[in-house]
């Protein structure tokens, strides 16, 4: 079924290609500039966005064995994550239950936890098993001080975790079933080549970029080139959307040669043609597929909110089919990322810098997003609708028969 429905959009996107058109929005929406510069709107994203929705917390090859652990802080809240004996990844707030010392910090491998201040040991479950000096520190029920656990989901070679312990809204539910289109990525099985973290702009003026391919010929004409595609259907499930170029070629994996995707047959569409593209997840995950190091790769771009309102932090994450072996696709794999750390820091988020800045002048009253610009239509209008949503409202929003009507 997944496939299937890959292969529906691949053919909407060749028709389009053939015809030399692209699927446009309605009408062209203004959003206040305010949006990227009001600071308690700012606050209100992290409460009510990144501290209720699930969210794309590590790729699974990040933790692939049993004891891995990392620790994070999105949004003020410090979280960590464990893979258990039996593969299941839990997501812990990283507090001691005693007075709320971090447990972990960075990454590593360990059957238990022991809390740096007082020497609180805590199983890889979670659950506290010692109390340093018992007989001092006097009696409790060590069942009622376990480290707080967060709902957690890992699905196509993803987690995601929601930062409220007592959410109701199911993880898969918001996902609105397309984890299992990104499935198709084949990301379970993949390997972390390498990773690293920029700093960036606003989060919405950095997410804006990862929804719009009208600028690629423009901003990035010394390094994709000035005569990129800047066209992009987009495709929706719930908040989540995926853009691709509208066009019947596709590169050859590996290769500089063009296939006509138009002159095969369903089942002769390469899986890697059918994920072209940027996938984002909503409110902060983008994945594109890239080649370097002899094989298929992908960036994955996790995006975070700052400390101020003209502040973000990416963390990317270089995934592979297998880890390169030799020195030759290890140096190719190398050069892959860290052009693409070129693209990211010294284009987008540059830009994205001087954008919020003038921005901040408070001259400008509006911001203006295209017939042709649709993903940052969406993105802007769902981060309105849940900002405004209820707890309740969540549940409701994304139901099995919401997100149904919503494909």
């Amino acid at each position: 079924m997944s496939r299937q429905k890959l292969i529906e959009m691949t053919r909407s996107l060749i028709a389009h290609g053939e015809a030399d058109t692209m699927e446009l929005a309605d009408e062209v929406v203004s959003v206040p500039a305010s949006a990227y510069t009001d600071a308690a709107l700012f606050e209100d994203e992290k409460n009510k966005i990144f501290k209720r929705l699930p969210l794309m917390v590590a790729p699974s090859c990040e933790l692939p064995n049993p004891g891995d652990f990392k620790a994070m802080d999105i949004c003020g809240v410090p979280v960590f994550l464990s893979r258990q004996k039996t593969g299941e990844v839990i997501a812990f707030l990283n507090m001691c239950s005693h007075r709320g010392n971090p447990i972990v910090s960075g990454t590593g491998n360990a059957a238990r936890f022991t809390c740096g201040y007082h020497g609180w040991t805590f199983k890889q479950d979670g659950d506290l098993i010692g109390v340093s000096s018992p007989q001092d520190f006097g009696s409790i029920d060590k069942s009622q001080h376990c480290l707080t656990r967060f709902p957690v989901y890992e699905s196509a070679g993803l987690i995601w975790a929601t930062l409220d312990p007592n959410s109701k809204l199911s993880i898969p539910d918001y996902l609105c079933n397309y984890d299992a289109l990104l499935d198709a990525f084949g990301l379970k099985d993949w390997t972390l080549f390498a990773q690293r973290t920029l700093a960036g702009p606003n989060w919405k003026t950095a997410y804006d970029g990862y929804l719009d391919f009208y600028h690629l010929p423009v901003l990035h004409k010394d390094t994709f080139g000035a005569d990129f595609f800047n066209r992009a259907n987009y495709f929706a499930w719930g908040p989540h959307q995926r853009l691709s170029a509208p066009s019947k070629f596709a590169q050859k994996t590996g290769s500089d040669e063009m296939l006509d995707l138009s002159k095969m047959s369903d089942d002769d569409l390469p899986d890697d043609s059918l994920t072209q593209g940027v996938w984002t997840i909503f409110p902060h995950i983008s994945i594109a597929s890239f080649y370097g190091g002899g094989q298929r790769g992908a960036l994955i771009s996790q995006l975070f909110p700052g400390a101020n309102v003209g502040e973000s932090f990416t963390t990317q994450f270089y995934v592979m089919e297998n880890q390169p072996e030799t020195e030759a696709d290890v140096k190719s794999a190398h050069e892959q990322f860290d052009f693409l750390e070129i693209v990211v820091r010294d284009e987008d988020y540059a830009t994205g810098k001087r954008q919020h800045e003038a921005l901040q002048s408070g001259m400008m009253k509006e911001v203006l997003f295209g017939r042709n610009e649709g993903g940052g239509q969406v993105f802007h209008g769902w981060v309105d609708k849940l900002i405004n949503a209820s707890d309740a409202d969540l549940v409701d929003m994304f139901a099995p028969s919401q997100a149904e009507a919503a494909e």
